[in-house]
C-alpha cells in the first residue's frame, strides 16, 4: 500500500511536549513525578481533561474539576496552573519537514487534541507565538480540533474523521503521535503509526515509513540547525 498521506500530532510532535514543562512544575512545587498524567489517567473519558477536551466544559469549570480530581490523589493543584504549561515550543526541523512533504507532493493532516482557550490548537504565551502556530496550522491540508469536532484522542472516530476529510483511507496514511495510547488506534484502523520520542527519531522513522532515500527528512538545513 502507498502511503500517500502523514497526519501529525501537534503537541508533542510539531512542538515539545508540554509534559516536559508538567515535569518541570512538579519538581518546583515538590509534587511526584508525573502527577499529572496520573491524575488525567483516572477516568480518562470523563474526567475534567476529557471533558474540556471535547468542549463540554469552560476554563473555569475545567480548574475546579481538575482541583477536585488532584485532591481526592492528595495533591493542591489548580487547573488553571497546567493550562498555563500547554504552549511548546515549535520544533524547527519538524516545521521544515513539513514543507518537504508538501514539495514532495504528500497531503498532511493533523488530530490535536486541545481546548477551546486560548489562540489555534493550542494556548500560546503571546500573541507572535499564537501567529506562529498559525502559519504552521496552515501548512496542512486538513486540522482535526476535538474541542471543535467533540471527539478527541484515542477514540478511533477523530482519526476517520481526518481521513474523510482528507479523502484517503487509513491505509495510505502515516500518523505521529508521542503517546502510545494515541498510536494503538491508528495502527488499529490500518494507519502505519509511529509514536514519537524526538525528533531525531522521528524523521528517522518517517523517512523509512515513506520509504524515502538521501536524508530527505533528517538532513537539516542552515537555517534549521
Amino acid at each position: 500500500m502507498t502511503r500517500t498521506t502523514v497526519v501529525f500530532d501537534f503537541g508533542g510532535v510539531i512542538t515539545s511536549s508540554p509534559f516536559e514543562a508538567f515535569n518541570r512544575m512538579e519538581s518546583e512545587r515538590g509534587l511526584p513525578r508525573d502527577v499529572v498524567r496520573r491524575i488525567n489517567s483516572v477516568n480518562p473519558d470523563s474526567n475534567a481533561w476529557a471533558l474540556f477536551e471535547r468542549a463540554e466544559i469552560d476554563e473555569a469549570r475545567f480548574d475546579t474539576l481538575f482541583a477536585e480530581e488532584a485532591r481526592v490523589l492528595g495533591h493542591d493543584l489548580p487547573g488553571r496552573d497546567v493550562l498555563a504549561l500547554l504552549a511548546g515550543d515549535l520544533r524547527p526541523r519538524m516545521v521544515e519537514a513539513l514543507d518537504r512533504l508538501r514539495a514532495m507532493g504528500y497531503r498532511l493532516g493533523c488530530i490535536t487534541n486541545n481546548v477551546p482557550a486560548g489562540h489555534g490548537a493550542q494556548m500560546s504565551r503571546t500573541a507572535e507565538a499564537a501567529d506562529a502556530v498559525a502559519a504552521v496550522m496552515a501548512r496542512f491540508d486538513h486540522v482535526v480540533e476535538s474541542s471543535k469536532v467533540g471527539v478527541r484522542k484515542p477514540d478511533p472516530r477523530v482519526y476517520l474523521l481526518a481521513c474523510d476529510a482528507l479523502g484517503v483511507r487509513p491505509e495510505e496514511c502515516v500518523y505521529l503521535d508521542d503517546l502510545g495510547i494515541n498510536c494503538k488506534p491508528a495502527a488499529a484502523l490500518g494507519m502505519l503509526a509511529i509514536k514519537v520520542t524526538g525528533e531525531d527519531q522521528a524523521l528517522a522513522d518517517l523517512e523509512k515509513a515513506l520509504d524515502l532515500d538521501g536524508n530527505a527528512l533528517t538532513t537539516p538545513s542552515p537555517a534549521a540547525r
